[in-house]
């Protein structure tokens, strides 16, 4: 159903969680998922792990600061670490660039698309288009729950809310922020990061849980 034709309330459905992944190497927290094409990132804190989405094994790890969101750009990994966000060889972990992030270390969720860097701000309830060459803050979308996880996939903006140990997975209008689909997760399961496989999986960071859940993404209806 298209966005325009003023549905005001969304389709709400359980979210079907497919698999659980972890936890890494003792890590006790995940704080951003990004996908590669092939391995799924976790960002454990002090280590960046990859790990096979069909074995659960975990491949690579890269020691850099990473607490909150995790992106690649197809090249390139883009990770969270306080208040900037750091560009990241992922063959050698090695930092290539830094840009100052915009909320200034309350940023939650980081994502790649259409050339930007996707940014959500958990309390302030919004998600910023950023330059990913000097942090400048192209856009601004606003939500009306707390952000963690951002995802773009097939034309679609979905985000992650954690908010007193309610958790979902939600497709909002990029323009307007409208709530349009909500993917509740069974309670206690948080989404502290999110990012889609590009095709019918998300893979979304559990926070303390250590776990990275799989959950199916809905068919496309508009």
């Amino acid at each position: 159903m298209s966005s325009k034709t003023g549905k005001s309330h969304p389709t709400v459905r359980a979210a079907e969680i497919v698999r659980e992944y972890g936890p890494f190497g003792g890590a006790g927290q995940v704080h951003g998922v990004t996908h590669d094409g092939r391995r799924v990132w976790a960002a454990t804190g002090a280590k960046l792990v990859a790990f096979d989405p069909a074995s659960g094994e975990a491949s690579q790890t890269l020691d850099v600061p990473c607490d909150a969101g995790t992106a690649f750009d197809g090249k390139y990994l883009y990770q969270i670490a306080e208040s900037r966000i750091d560009k990241i060889d992922p063959a050698t972990g090695k930092v290539l660039a830094s840009i100052p992030s915009p909320g200034n270390g309350y940023d939650s969720g980081l994502t790649w698309a259409e050339g930007s860097l996707w940014v959500g701000q958990y309390r302030d309830r919004k998600i910023h288009q950023v330059n990913p060459e000097t942090g400048a803050v192209v856009r601004t979308i606003e939500s009306n729950r707390f952000v963690t996880g951002v995802t773009w996939v097939d034309g679609e903006l979905w985000h992650g809310t954690w908010e007193a140990e309610e958790s979902d997975i939600r497709r909002i209008d990029p323009q307007t922020g409208a709530v349009l689909e909500r993917l509740e997760m069974p309670r206690g399961a948080g989404v502290s990061g999110l990012e889609s496989d590009g095709a019918g999986l998300f893979y979304a960071g559990g926070g303390a849980s250590g776990k990275v859940r799989a959950v199916r993404r809905p068919q496309s209806s508009h």
